[in-house]
């Protein structure tokens, strides 16, 4: 879709619908009963709710709402419910991305400078951003926290045949994924590590980074002062760290699954937190930001829209993988998977992308104090 769509109007439910609560109208959607169209229209209505809900019009309100989620990150540890999650993205077949992301399985945000690019070439405009921004070199040492399926970790080993790097994943899965990418190209200077950041650390030998770059891990975090220091004693002094978080303007909130309506935090994203563009500007004791930018939600907005696209085309190869999974609820799961990607999709395009974001930062360490 183009970047300049105007903005999405619900269309007007029919006269004759029931009047279902949250609860029931997702299982309806589940079981395919509602069109997409009034499904995404259920989605935006939601979304409006939720700006309500977390105060986006009351500064007052929004800054002790703000207050408050501070102490509860810092009350946190680094992560929660971090198997969860991985269950719920990462342990899927490997197949079943291959057939709907694009080549490199970048399974985060693209970047769409002219509005019409194909997810290919959203998912290579958005690596060379994150190049240019991180200012990468080659013959650095680089570590890719939180790799995914290693489309930024396999990008740079080729990019950068003198630079050495590691991609920390917490899924199995996707190490065994990576490493058979990095034979088949024959990429010598690349290596998985597996392991939980929420306990995981490097023995003293395997650090310093000169980079570290985080893409959509963030999201999975709490305590980002615990984790920043974690990050700070990877760093070379003169190390950057860059991170890639998706975020709203002004909010912040835990995703949390409380009753049948929080369908999100339940399926896709247990344990998780949206945080706010500013919230990582609150721990910075042991790094600091230096530079910071934003990119308008419509590009996740056209990312998601992309997916979708391309999942509805591979269904029939698609189906027999989500049987071995889910068995007989595989369709159920299908569905939900194609609700996942309208819901980020709707998200990150409301209001023209006004709304919710994506946040790039550049930190650095902190200098040492000199004690006279």
């Amino acid at each position: 879709m183009p970047m300049n769509t105007p903005a999405r109007e619900a269309p007007a439910l029919p006269a004759n619908m029931p009047a279902f609560d949250e609860s029931r109208l997702i299982r309806a959607c589940e079981r395919g009963l509602v069109a997409d169209v009034f499904v995404r229209a259920g989605m935006r209505m939601l979304i409006r709710q939720r700006l309500t809900d977390e105060h986006a019009n009351d500064n007052a309100l929004r800054t002790q709402a703000f207050e408050r989620f501070l102490a509860e990150l810092r009350a946190s540890p680094i992560a929660i419910q971090t198997q969860a999650a991985n269950a719920q993205h990462y342990e899927l077949p490997d197949g079943f991305f291959e057939a709907h992301l694009g080549p490199r399985l970048k399974y985060s945000c693209g970047f769409y400078p002219r509005g019409d690019e194909t997810l290919e070439q959203a998912e290579l405009a958005m690596l060379e951003l994150y190049a240019e921004r991180s200012q990468l070199a080659d013959g650095q040492r680089v570590l890719d926290l939180g790799c995914g399926w290693g489309s930024l970790a396999l990008w740079m080993a080729e990019r950068y045949p003198h630079a050495r790097i590691v991609a920390l994943s917490n899924s199995h899965g996707q190490r065994a994924f990576i490493e058979a990418q990095a034979r088949r190209r024959g990429l010598g200077n690349l290596r998985v590590v597996t392991g939980d950041i929420a306990q995981f650390d490097f023995a003293p030998d395997e650090a310093p980074f000169d980079r570290i770059l985080s893409i959509e891990m963030f999201e999975h975090m709490k305590h980002y002062g615990l984790l920043l220091a974690k990050i700070a004693r990877w760093l070379a002094d003169d190390g950057r760290l860059f991170v890639h978080l998706f975020a709203h303007k002004t909010l912040a909130y835990h995703f949390t699954s409380r009753d049948g309506g929080d369908w999100m935090s339940r399926y896709f994203f247990t344990g998780g937190t949206m945080p706010s563009a500013s919230l990582l500007l609150h721990f910075q004791d042991d790094l600091r930001v230096t530079r910071q930018w934003w990119v308008n939600g419509s590009h996740y907005a056209h990312t998601a829209d992309q997916w979708l696209a391309a999942l509805d085309a591979a269904r029939d190869r698609i189906m027999p993988m989500l049987h071995g999974v889910y068995g007989d609820a595989d369709k159920v799961w299908f569905r939900r998977w194609r609700m996942f990607y309208m819901a980020v999709a709707e998200l990150f395009g409301y209001a023209r992308g006004g709304e919710w974001g994506v946040a790039h930062y550049l930190f650095e360490r902190r200098p040492m104090k000199v004690i006279p």
